[in-house]
């Protein structure tokens, strides 16, 4: 079950830890890749939101995974913690509300662009470039993906808003004015 605020609760007592113990990057490295491996891993999830597998086994599982990652103290502590409590389910829901904490405490924003093909380093780069002068306190950070549904153009989400620059839009849009009969009653 998701739990937003328990897990924005808990990332936040985790930045606050990390922030006084200077481990800041470290802990994010650490969520970072915790949030990968559930990514990944549906099995992993799975095992941390299992009510039949014991809290120390769960633990057991999680250092064996994250040993090759060389976890900081603070992390294991904190993970420790989580199982203790009992609320080791919300493990991954934490890990992204504690990037998500830091990339607004360090001024990230995080720009997302959708086209319809694979587009070059110089194209994102000047998207990128013109998206940063529109925030100039902010560092900017671009996802990129593909999707052909597109036919061409762009979307770009930046934040709360949309961008819809795609062939797709644009199609939709004229359908919908071919179709609309509105003109009828006026005759």
């Amino acid at each position: 079950m998701q739990n937003p605020r328990l897990a924005s609760r808990y990332a936040k007592s985790l930045m606050d830890l990390a922030v006084e113990h200077n481990d800041l990057d470290a802990v994010l490295a650490d969520m970072r890749t915790l949030q990968g491996i559930c990514a990944v891993s549906r099995d992993f999830e799975l095992m941390l939101r299992s009510p039949v597998i014991k809290g120390d086994m769960k633990l057991g599982v999680i250092n064996a995974v994250l040993e090759k990652s060389k976890m900081n103290k603070l992390t294991k502590a904190f993970i420790h913690l989580l199982v203790s409590k009992g609320r080791e389910m919300n493990l991954p829901e934490i890990a992204t509300a504690f990037i998500a904490s830091y990339n607004e405490l360090k001024r990230i924003k995080t720009v997302k662009l959708t086209t319809a093909r694979p587009v070059n380093d110089k194209v994102r780069d000047g998207i990128k470039a013109k998206v940063a002068s529109f925030m100039p306190n902010d560092t900017v950070n671009m996802e990129t993906s593909v999707d052909e549904s597109l036919i061409g153009g762009f979307v770009l989400e930046v934040g709360d808003k949309l961008f819809d620059a795609s062939v797709r839009r644009s199609l939709s849009e004229i359908r919908s004015k071919i179709t609309d009969h509105s003109y009828e009653s006026k005759m």
